[in-house]
């Protein structure tokens, strides 16, 4: 395990999304007790270490190199492809969490490109955004047709790319999770529906994306930091207290039976 580690501290160039509370990978490898409690919430070190995999394809050389610079920030593994052909093939071979696409390229344009995407097997849900010039509405249009998830109009501010680039990821994460709930509470991420004994909930959104996501790993302590960057972002200021009232709310409408608070940690869906 420490030698898995270790490999991953010395030949990985970018640092993992988060931050670890009051302890170092290396502080972590001298200290087992230390690396045990802060890795309760993971499966497996991969787990811990996997960077979100996004995929560039624009045949302008300053584009790709400006967003895969900004991307690269933020702790994502990032590829960068020239034209459409080439972005098929790393599609392929890396299977990305997301692609971002130029609309207007030579050869195989971007429309295309999704469309070949889409009806590839074992491709059909990675998440694909358009880049598109301002109003340019046609493109917007043809690409959401095309099975586009997103788009972001030019020219782009790194802020707003960064931003809508976790909120397409936190889509993900919440559409494709493990089935969950229990024989008398369903979750259903694509409707955003909630039905408890035969009876259809409509939680407000971060309610339902709260549950979601304590439900799609039950027994698993969610940290509350966890907790908000994954239902509110990192561009959203709140406290502490917002978990707080949003759980109170949630355990009114569907009972005490199902979120259970761990003190001084988080909380965790009782499965």
């Amino acid at each position: 395990m420490n030698g898995i580690l270790n490999e991953i501290i010395e030949k990985t160039r970018y640092k993992p999304r988060f931050q670890l509370p009051r302890f170092s990978f290396r502080n972590i490898l001298a200290d087992s007790k230390a690396y045990s409690k802060y890795f309760l919430n993971f499966e497996s070190v991969s787990e811990l270490i996997r960077m979100d995999k996004i995929l560039i394809v624009d045949d302008e050389e300053d584009i790709r190199e400006i967003l895969g610079y900004n991307l690269k920030k933020e702790g994502f593994q990032v590829f960068l492809a020239e034209n459409g052909q080439m972005g098929i093939s790393l599609c392929k071979e890396e299977k990305p969490d997301l692609v971002i696409l130029d609309v207007m390229m030579p050869g195989m344009d971007g429309i295309e490109v999704c469309e070949h995407i889409r009806n590839t097997p074992g491709l059909e849900n990675v998440l694909i955004c358009f880049l598109t010039a301002r109003n340019e509405d046609y493109s917007q249009i043809a690409g959401l047709d095309a099975g586009a998830d997103d788009y972001i109009s030019k020219p782009i501010k790194p802020r707003v790319l960064v931003s809508r680039v976790h909120a397409l990821l936190r889509r993900k994460e919440m559409v494709q999770a493990k089935p969950s709930g229990t024989s008398d509470l369903v979750i259903n991420r694509e409707k955003y529906l909630v039905i408890k004994n035969g009876e259809t909930l409509h939680l407000p959104k971060k309610e339902f994306e709260l549950l979601a996501l304590l439900a799609s790993r039950p027994e698993v302590v969610f940290e509350r930091d966890v907790i908000l960057e994954r239902v509110w972002g990192t561009d959203i200021v709140v406290g502490d207290r917002t978990i707080d009232v949003h759980v109170r709310k949630l355990r009114e409408k569907i009972g005490d039976d199902y979120i259970q608070t761990v003190k001084g940690i988080g909380y965790k869906f009782k499965g």
